[in-house]
This record gives structure tokens, sequence and C-alpha cells, in this order.
């Protein structure tokens, strides 16, 4: 291994370390072509082994880092790795640090978050009829996403707005809907009926 290259190893060894057991982090030496440093293998590959990268004189002119980028570890799980150019003191490449992140795991589990958020079936009608609890959410929910809103940060004019519009669909119909809709917007019924009073509008009781 290129002497310059050996004290890149403890860089190698902390960043496996901390993503352990998940990543594989390799140094090649751009000298002889070969693993110099294997870390948490993965790809069943060892030191010696050949790198198989081929003429890298370009690496001379190119960029230090090379974006995350996928490949296919030998099981056929996917991999995400990113590569950085190892340099001595004067600049010229002499090794490659590669990072190699098994995201498999990640995968299952985001194909598993999507398969569990479907919904079985429609949504039952006869249930949400009358649901006038159901109807309020879902108009606050359409309404916060459509003017990039979040229930929880609203300021005081944010509020009143979002009541008049409540007030124009006709929420407050049902009975204890005030008491409902205050609790949403975390504010007392007399202010719900205040900030309504002000704008000349005030919903039945």
């Amino acid at each position: 291994m290129h002497v310059q290259l050996a004290r890149f190893k403890p860089v190698a060894e902390a960043i496996s370390l901390l993503l352990f057991p998940h990543a594989e982090v390799v140094i090649h030496d751009l000298k002889t072509d070969s693993i110099a440093v294997i870390f948490n293998n993965l790809s069943k590959r060892a030191v010696g082994d050949p790198s198989l990268l081929g003429e890298m004189k370009d690496l001379a002119d190119a960029s230090d880092l090379f974006a995350p980028y996928f490949k296919m570890n030998w099981n056929g799980r996917k991999m995400k790795s990113v590569s950085s150019v190892l340099r001595d003191e004067a600049g010229n490449p002499i090794g490659l640090l590669c990072i190699n992140l098994d995201i498999s795991k990640w995968e299952e589990m985001h194909q598993f978050i999507l398969q569990w958020m479907q919904p079985a079936g429609p949504t039952p009608e006869v249930l949400f009829k009358i649901d006038w609890r159901e109807k309020i959410n879902l108009y606050i929910s359409s309404y916060l996403n459509q003017h990039a809103l979040r229930l929880e940060s609203l300021a005081k004019n944010e509020k009143k707005t979002l009541l008049l519009a409540l007030q124009k669909e006709g929420a407050f119909e049902s009975k204890n809907a005030a008491s409902y809709i205050a609790d949403l917007l975390n504010i007392s019924r007399a202010t719900v009926y205040n900030y309504l009073k002000d704008d000349h509008a005030t919903p039945s009781i």
C-alpha cells in the first residue's frame, strides 16, 4: 500500500464503525489497482484483490468527489455508494475511498410502509355520511395543503381566515362543531365566536 495512503486508513475505519453493519468501506490503491483496505466486508472481496478500476489517469483532473450512485452487490442487494479521490501532498491521485451502503433494508421498510398505508378498500360512506368531524378534518387538511400551512403554527389572522372559510362551508351547522374546531385550533370557543363576530358572521350554537 502506498505510504501516504496509509494515513487514510483510520478515517475509513471510523466511517465503517459509525455505519456498521450497513456499510462497507474500501480504499483502493491506484498504483497497484488493488484493494488496500476493506472494513465490514459486504462484497466478498479481500485486501490484495484487483480493484478492476482500469486506467485512472483521468482522475488527475477529475473532481475529488463522485456523487452517490447505485451498484448491485453479489447477493442482489442494492448498494448506494459514494467515492472520493485520495491524493498525495503534490495533488496526485493515489487512492480511491469508497463507501458502499446496503440500502436493501430501507427498501424493504419503504415497501412495507407504502403497502401498510394503502387502504384495503374504498371508504365506507355509510359510516361517514353524517360524521361532521370527518368532514371538518378533511376540509382543514385540504385547506392547509392548498395554502402551504401547518395547523400547529397558524398565526391569529390565519386562524381567523380558516374559521371564516369553515363557516362558509357550513361547518358550524352541527351541534358542538364550534367546540371541536376551537380544540383543533387550540383556542377557546369564545374566541371562535369573537373571530366570526368581527366579520359579522355568527355560527349557530
